[in-house]
């Protein structure tokens, strides 16, 4: 795995983890925010080729 695909994969489980935290603690706009960041995640990582699957949510 090279250290993009590594990066981008932490980076996807860190900010679902921020969703989880942000829901636990019943702030919807922070949960809005993370949850656009990782479509924006995805997204990119999809552009260079790189699968998600699944990880968390």
């Amino acid at each position: 795995m090279d250290a993009f695909t590594a990066g981008i994969l932490q980076r996807i489980r860190s900010t679902e983890t921020d969703i989880d935290r942000a829901r636990e603690s019943g702030d919807d706009f922070l949960v809005e925010v993370e949850t656009a960041e990782l479509e924006d995640l995805r997204r990119l990582a999809a552009d260079h080729g790189v699968e998600v699957g699944a990880l968390h949510n």
